[in-house]
């Protein structure tokens, strides 16, 4: 009877975190793409997915670097998706809002199985569900790849308790090795590697779909520490040698392509210095912002340089919690194994190899805020009554709840989400470049003006900045006041395609043909797949009255994209025209 009691409280748990999660992310249905951030790469431009579930598709998947990352199985998710959705965002969040919904029940499975414990389990599968920095990863389409990696995460860690289950590695050592296996012992062994061989697949498949799961092997040893308590032994870091071996090819691939892709140009300014402070500021912000998620925003620009009493502040803090929690945990293993959970598990993203202009970023914590819940659960089970426990975590959870609501809220769409980060934020350039497109886009004409002259004074070496404001004056007819722009443009980026091609339409404005193709040119070498400056360059080669040679650039851009309608139809037109010549 007990036994079918504890399965009811596993049945209503599992619905309650299901409610939480749905009260939390439902809205998100209603929701558009953010187009003018990640979600134009990863879907709404991304002409390879589009072309739907298939072998070229699949292949461009595992030999893509697009958007400075190797994340195959993140592409292919996205491929299913739009084969599904279409053009519909709202079918695309409420795939990561399922994806999140199973780590959540993943999530509470582990830790139940691991600990034998009901409601810690719960708190943590429960603030796990509804923390407001973990909006990010799921109301984020283009964040697929977090709650998909997260997946495999905890499916390669539920295989390795599993495993563990099982039998000890060193009796089925000496059974084999005797050879005196009963039809039962060899069963037990058999499904002891088999549930090892499911935990290597599963973090194969987390690596195909986020290289944050380069620091799982960590993991294993931690959980392996608590709570599974196993006794030490050079097998238990032997076992773990094939993970740290595809960890380490992870990091390698990782590394190329985004040297490759420019996702390092800016950490490369930083000095060493630099990266320690603002990783030490950065984990001590994470520390804070889960207990106080305020002026949340979806790019936190770098300074550039740590205020040096801050990043010293920072470092003491971190250190003084360490020696806390380490003294601590002789008694309560969790204290340490949360504490390095949420230390090893960023280490990835805290900035000592820098990757992108952000300092930090909210879905960073997605994972690695387990770690401090873990602590927060173990903690109030330890030293708090029942009663207290739970009244204290209900608090938290509802806060908690409702300031994650509001977040959703600004995941509408591009300037919901701009506004409220502009607002949370000083100079943040690049989301205001953004929401510049937004307003060009929308046709918003004087208020993409001002904004475009406000980034300017942000930041006046802005490429981007130029080649906006440059596309807000040839909309209003400024031509020789947006060439100015463009060349500005170009001149602190020589290879910013989007300025030749806006170069070219200015040359055409004018009528000046020869200028343009050459414009045009310059931009196809600057961005190889540029399909718009294939188009306009086959109809500036037409009207020059070059119909070969508009016939061979409209061929060669439908070898890049051979859907494109446009395209289809300007090399039909051209070669009918050559025919009746």
């Amino acid at each position: 009877m007990p036994k079918k009691t504890y399965g009811y409280s596993n049945f209503w748990i599992s619905i309650c975190l299901a409610a939480a999660v749905l009260a939390i992310y439902w809205p998100v249905y209603k929701f558009d793409f953010i187009r003018h951030y990640d979600d134009g790469a990863y879907v709404v431009n991304n002409r390879h997915i589009q072309t739907g579930v298939n072998f070229k598709t699949f292949a461009w998947a595992f030999t893509s670097g697009r958007a400075s990352n190797w994340h195959p199985l993140t592409w292919i998710s996205h491929t299913i998706d739009y084969q599904l959705f279409g053009k519909w965002p709202g079918g695309h969040h409420l795939v990561n809002v399922l994806f999140h919904f199973a780590n959540t029940i993943l999530l509470f499975y582990l830790l139940k199985k691991t600990t034998s414990t009901l409601w810690p389990s719960f708190f943590v599968a429960a603030a796990f569900a509804v923390h407001p920095l973990h909006v990010e990863s799921v109301a984020f389409i283009a964040e697929r790849k977090d709650v998909l990696s997260t997946l495999f995460w905890f499916l390669t860690m539920i295989a390795y308790v599993n495993y563990t289950d099982m039998i000890k590695i060193k009796k089925n050592a000496e059974i084999v090795i005797a050879r005196q296996l009963t039809p039962a012992q060899a069963g037990e062994a058999i499904s002891n590697l088999k549930w090892y061989a499911f935990s290597l697949a599963f973090f194969i498949f987390g690596l195909m779909s986020k290289p944050m799961l380069v620091t799982v092997p960590f993991v294993l040893l931690l959980i392996d520490y608590w709570p599974l308590e196993r006794k030490y032994s050079k097998k238990l870091i032997f076992e773990k040698i094939p993970f740290f071996i595809l960890a380490a090819a992870s990091c390698v691939i990782t590394y190329m392509v985004q040297q490759h892709g420019g996702a390092m140009e800016t950490g490369e300014s930083f000095g060493l210095g630099v990266k320690i402070s603002n990783a030490a500021f950065s984990y001590t912000t994470y520390i804070l912002k889960m207990f106080y998620p305020a002026g949340l925003a979806v790019l936190y620009p770098h300074p550039g340089n740590i205020n040096i009493l801050k990043a010293v502040l920072s470092i003491i803090l971190l250190m003084m919690i360490s020696v806390l929690l380490i003294y601590f945990s002789r008694k309560h293993k969790f204290f340490g194994a949360g504490w390095l959970w949420f230390l090893g598990t960023l280490v990835p993203v805290i900035g000592i190899v820098q990757v992108g202009p952000q300092a930090m970023a909210d879905r960073y914590t997605y994972v690695p805020y387990v770690g401090l819940f873990i602590i927060l659960a173990f903690s109030a089970k330890e030293f708090l009554s029942k009663q207290n426990r739970i009244c204290v975590s209900i608090i938290l959870l509802v806060i908690w709840g409702f300031i994650a609501s509001a977040q959703v809220s600004c995941w509408q769409n591009d300037e919901t989400l701009y506004v409220n980060t502009l607002r949370n934020t000083e100079n943040n350039h690049i989301i205001l470049g953004n929401y510049v497109n937004y307003l060009i886009d929308n046709n918003r004409i004087d208020e993409a003006i001002a904004k475009s002259q406000e980034l300017l004074k942000i930041k006046p070496d802005s490429y981007q900045a130029y080649c906006n404001y440059g596309a807000v004056l040839l909309q209003t007819g400024k031509i020789d006041e947006a060439a100015k722009q463009f060349k500005l443009a170009l001149k602190y980026k020589p290879d910013l395609a989007q300025a030749y091609f806006n170069l070219a339409l200015v040359s055409r404005h004018k009528g000046r043909l020869e200028e343009a193709v050459q414009y045009y040119n310059d931009a196809i070498r600057a961005k190889p797949d540029y399909i718009d400056a294939y188009i306009c360059l086959g109809l500036a080669l037409n009207e020059m009255n070059k119909k070969d040679d508009a016939i061979k650039i409209f061929r060669t851009g439908l070898q890049i994209a051979p859907d494109n309608s446009i395209l289809n139809k300007e090399l039909k037109a051209a070669l009918q025209k050559h025919e009746t010549k």
